[in-house]
């Protein structure tokens, strides 16, 4: 078995050059063909997993400014409410307090009227009092005739005649 036979080897290398030319000739372009392609398919499928992957990225980035936007939006208008909220309610507390203002300065202008009307009737109550009373005391000192002239005559002396 370990003896070289050279027809053997002469059969044995031209069967491998005959089945090798007919590889060549036949299978090797077709195989290394669907190799290119299979190289070029794998090559397309990184550079579009890359590019997926640079777009999720970019939209992650997209994304989260927009977030952040609307956040200041959200934040600005929170802000504003309380602002106007804010300025709601003292324009409220002024506007009650000078209704409060001006409902008491009418009320004591009307507590004044009333109290001054209630005075001058008060005044002419007593100024007929005085009057029906001096005309009954009056009426009874003046039935004679000599009071009347008594009366004249004390009048005339203590007025000023020019």
């Amino acid at each position: 078995m370990l003896s070289v036979s050279w027809g053997t080897v002469i059969w044995s290398s031209l069967a491998f050059l005959v089945v090798a030319f007919i590889l060549a000739k036949m299978a090797w372009k077709p195989i290394l063909a669907s190799i290119k392609e299979r190289e070029t398919s794998i090559d397309d499928a990184l550079k579009s997993a890359e590019k997926a992957r640079e777009e999720m990225s970019n939209l992650q980035a997209s994304n989260e400014a927009l977030l952040k936007e609307a956040r200041a939006e959200r934040d600005g208008m929170l802000k504003q409410a309380r602002e106007t909220k804010e300025r709601i309610l003292s324009e409220a507390k002024s506007k009650a307090t000078e209704e409060y203002k001006s409902i008491v300065d009418s009320a004591k202008e009307t507590i004044e009227t009333e109290k001054q009307a209630a005075l001058t009737e008060i005044k002419q109550q007593v100024a007929n009092l005085s009057i029906d009373i001096a005309e009954k005391i009056i009426k009874q000192e003046l039935e004679s005739s000599e009071k009347q002239k008594e009366l004249i005559a004390k009048t005339i002396a203590e007025s000023n005649l020019n």
